[in-house]
């Protein structure tokens, strides 16, 4: 294909190395009973849209504005629950990463810190990885030592009859200024390994849920694994060293990858109401 006849980038968008570049921000603060959110600035492909509050807890979904990200895109969100709050982050669908205009790769970065007796629930729609993408995609997570913390990440590797695109993700965990947690992934085209049976073999979904719960110091969760059938989904629960337990799961597709974890989240939820109790 020629300059001429290249198709051109979508609108408002930059034709150069580097396509968008966005940061939006949200805060959740306690405030006479309830959380309040005193910052909810969107910016680029990020609108926030509150959500009714459940309890004492503030909801927000994140709406896409435009495609993103898309090769060049640098992107991220900023999330802070002051002391005391109780915030809740979903999105309105799933984020599709594209090929766009530059062969550059995104980023998609995510930063949550959670204060003293304060809690984030940070539960977004799947990434879907489609062939020709390239995106890198990190969480850096700080807490304090009474914080609490739900994350579910979840990745689709292409989608319906198209091979993947390639993600890489970094999942970097501090809690009371000590890592709890630092682990990454690769996933398509370029990368060692993936579709091994060491890695996904078949399967063209993987996800996980991170539970940060002061409680688990004196009750804490129990390895389990998880298995429909080989061929369908599988899942497993790993106890962490200090309050936390993280469910890692593979399934062919992001259906089957996001029943699993819910059962396995159901079951760790039980346990850690208990533990509150």
């Amino acid at each position: 294909m020629t300059p001429d006849t290249a198709p051109a980038p979508p609108a408002g968008r930059s034709t150069g190395a580097v396509g968008v570049r966005a940061t939006a921000r949200v805060t959740a603060a306690a405030r006479a009973g309830a959380t309040v959110l005193p910052v909810l600035d969107g910016d680029g492909p990020f609108e926030f849209r509150r959500l009714r509050s459940r309890d004492t807890e503030a909801r927000v979904c994140v709406v896409g504005a435009m495609s993103a990200p898309l090769g060049g895109d640098r992107l991220r969100i900023e999330a802070t629950a002051l002391q005391g709050a109780s915030l809740h982050i979903t999105s309105a669908a799933a984020t599709l990463a594209l090929r766009g205009p530059t062969t550059a790769h995104a980023t998609y970065d995510v930063h949550l810190t959670v204060a003293d007796h304060a809690e984030i629930r940070w539960l977004p729609k799947p990434l879907i990885s489609a062939a020709g993408s390239n995106l890198r995609q990190a969480w850096t997570i700080d807490l304090a030592p009474t914080a609490r913390l739900v994350l579910r990440e979840e990745q689709v590797l292409g989608r319906m009859g198209e091979p993947p695109g390639h993600v890489a993700t970094r999942l970097t965990v501090r809690r009371g200024g000590h890592v709890l947690l630092d682990q990454e992934a690769e996933y398509g085209p370029g990368a060692p390994g993936w579709d091994t049976p060491a890695v996904l073999g078949h399967h063209r979904a993987t996800g996980q849920i991170l539970l940060i719960e002061p409680d688990f110091d004196e009750s804490p969760l129990e390895p389990q694994v998880l298995i429909e059938t080989p061929d369908d989904a599988q899942a497993v629960l790993t106890p962490l060293a200090g309050p936390a337990a993280l469910i890692t799961a593979i399934a062919p597709d992001g259906f089957r990858l996001r029943r699993i974890l819910n059962a396995a989240y159901a079951t760790s939820a039980d346990t850690s109401n208990r533990a509150r109790q």
